[in-house]
C-alpha cells in the first residue's frame, strides 16, 4: 500500500513540475517548454524521498498522515540560475514540533547529471549579462553541498 501510494504520489508530482515549469517559462516571456527543455526535457529526473520526525513506526499510515500535512509545493533552485537571476532561490527551514509527528515528502525535479546549465540564452544579451557561469549540473550540487562558492 505504501509504495503504491508513493507512485501515485510521484505522478501527481510530476505534472505539479510540469506544469510549475510551464508557468515559470511563460513568466519570463520565454515558449512555455523552453525551461524544460533548457533541464533536458524527458530526461528530468523526478526524486521523491519520505522523512518523518520523530521516527514513524507505521509507515503504511502515510496515506491518511498526508491529508493532515502541512505542504510546501516548490522552492526554486536551478530556476534562479536559467532566468538570469529573474526568480530567486527560496530560504526555508522547517520547525520541529516534539508533540507532533512531522511528515515531509520532498520531491527534486533534477535535470540529468552531465547536463550543461546555466542562463537560457534567450534572457542574455548586452544589456542583460550572464549572471551566472554555465557548468554540469553535477559540479553545480558538488559545489553546494560541499559550500563552495560558485
Amino acid at each position: 500500500m505504501f509504495s503504491e501510494a508513493n507512485e501515485e504520489y510521484a505522478k501527481w508530482v510530476q505534472g505539479v513540475g510540469d506544469k510549475s515549469l510551464k508557468w515559470l517559462s511563460l513568466g519570463l516571456g520565454l515558449e512555455e517548454e523552453e525551461l524544460k527543455k533548457a533541464l533536458g526535457g524527458e530526461n528530468l529526473v523526478y526524486l521523491t524521498k519520505i522523512n518523518y520526525y520523530p521516527p514513524c513506526p507505521q509507515p503504511e499510515v502515510v496515506l491518511g498522515v498526508v491529508a493532515h500535512t502541512d505542504m510546501n509545493i516548490i522552492t526554486i533552485r536551478e530556476h534562479e540560475i536559467l532566468s538570469n537571476g529573474s526568480y530567486r532561490s527560496v530560504l526555508h527551514r522547517t520547525r520541529v514540533n516534539k508533540e507532533k509527528t512531522r511528515m515531509s515528502w520532498p520531491v527534486f525535479l533534477e535535470p540529468p547529471a552531465d547536463l550543461q546549465v546555466g542562463p537560457h540564452p534567450k534572457l542574455v544579451n548586452e544589456n542583460n549579462p550572464a549572471n551566472f557561469k554555465t557548468k554540469k549540473y553535477s559540479d553545480r550540487v558538488y559545489c553546494k553541498l560541499n559550500k563552495i562558492p560558485q
